[in-house]
């Protein structure tokens, strides 16, 4: 039975327990850039001299700072993962990357078949680090846990494979001693297979986001993923209007002002203005893309969290995200000029402002009282525990 769809008479400790207004459950981050930065410049430390060994170790270390100064309705969440599980996941992910660097200096078509058994292996890798870190990370000392199963994995990774398959049997059926024009075939294909990527990436990303929040486990509550893909067409033709108006715009201010000099300086010849012109669009395009760079990906990350996290819970409780995306995107600018500035060494504070940003601005809204919420939820608690106790590995790859 899926706990997600129970009504609340269904689950224990709920029947009694309805509110007549929902309540908000706030999330807080209590983290100060001074205290992270003696975590950060340590590990800085330790990971030179041991060569990157150490860096399953300082993921702990960061990971529990960040994790015990967020609060869910006052009380902090826990990270119990083990560095040493950890140590021998990024040794399993090291070894694979490593043989697939090996085979693609030995010859292409070896290069190509080390990557698609990689990609092979990832919706397993993905599956095992999604059960690995709820495994460990608790709340009021309960254990998440995650429900998805391999075959989810694979079948959320689907969009992936389709690209890879058209690819492998380009390259198989193309001659290897054919003349240019007679090549111009596999040109026009592969521009198609480039494009078709483009297409298929909002559904890839739905399929992820899906497979992940539709598998997220506090007991016996399980979360469903209300989102569809059309909502991530929707969010991706935004983000393709945003980065068009940006270029566009840019191209037509500067052109402006280009034209606007050359006429006030007495060049109104036709090749004067048309030299100014083109000056004007060039650089306004470069200014342009400028802007992308910087507007669009905190716009995208305020969207795409805002919509991810609106579209999960349950019938008992639901997260609700308002992430704004000008003050993402005034903090992410404020980040950089102060990294810059100081030379990288502003870099934990602009880790813990981001992450005070990002997470005070979700809260949980739930329709039954919180204690009762709770014990609802230590229905079946010892699953979560299973679930860090059967991941060997260890593999966490912070998705």
């Amino acid at each position: 039975m899926n706990v997600a769809s129970m009504s609340q008479s269904d689950v224990p400790g709920m029947a009694h327990s309805p509110l007549q207004r929902p309540v908000q459950l706030p999330i807080e981050f209590t983290g100060s850039g001074s205290e992270y930065f003696r975590i950060w410049i340590v590990n800085i430390f330790l990971l030179i001299i041991t060569l990157g060994i150490y860096y399953p170790w300082a993921k702990v270390r960061r990971m529990r700072y960040f994790y015990g100064n967020t609060l869910v309705d006052g009380t902090p969440l826990g990270f119990h993962g083990n560095p040493r599980t950890m140590f021998k996941g990024s040794m399993l992910v090291g070894v694979l990357f490593g043989l697939y660097s090996a085979a693609s200096n030995a010859s292409p078509m070896a290069g190509l078949i080390a990557l698609v058994i990689v990609a092979g292996i990832w919706p397993a890798l993905l599956k095992s680090s999604m059960q690995f870190r709820m495994a460990n990370t608790s709340w009021r000392g309960l254990r998440l846990s995650f429900t998805g199963t391999l075959g989810g994995a694979y079948a959320a990774a689907m969009p992936l494979f389709i690209p890879a398959i058209l690819i492998i049997g380009l390259a198989s059926f193309a001659p290897e001693d054919a003349a240019p024009k007679e090549n111009m075939w596999l040109l026009w294909t592969m521009a198609g297979i480039m494009l078709l990527c483009i297409a298929i990436t909002p559904w890839l990303l739905w399929n992820l986001k899906r497979y992940q929040h539709n598998n997220y486990a506090l007991g016996s509550l399980q979360t469903t993923f209300k989102a569809t893909a059309l909502d991530f067409y929707k969010l991706s033709g935004k983000a393709i209007g945003v980065a068009v108006l940006s270029v566009l715009a840019s191209g037509a201010v500067f052109w402006l002002i280009a034209f606007g000099l050359a006429t006030s300086g007495g060049g109104n010849d036709s090749a004067s203005l048309g030299i100014a012109s083109v000056f004007g669009m060039g650089f306004g395009f470069f200014v342009g893309m400028a802007v992308v760079f910087v507007v669009l990906k905190p716009y995208t990350i305020a969207k795409i969290q805002n919509l991810v996290w609106t579209k999960t819970g349950n019938s008992s409780m639901r997260f609700i995200s308002k992430l704004s995306v000008r003050a993402l995107l005034w903090q992410t600018i404020k980040n950089w000029c102060l990294v810059v500035i100081t030379l990288g060494l502003y870099w934990p504070f602009a880790a813990v402002a981001m992450a005070r940003l990002r997470l005070e601005s979700v809260f949980i809204k739930s329709n039954i009282d919180p204690l009762a919420l709770f014990g609802a939820a230590r229905v079946n608690e010892g699953d979560a525990a299973g679930d860090a106790a059967g991941d060997f590995f260890g593999i966490d790859m912070g998705l």
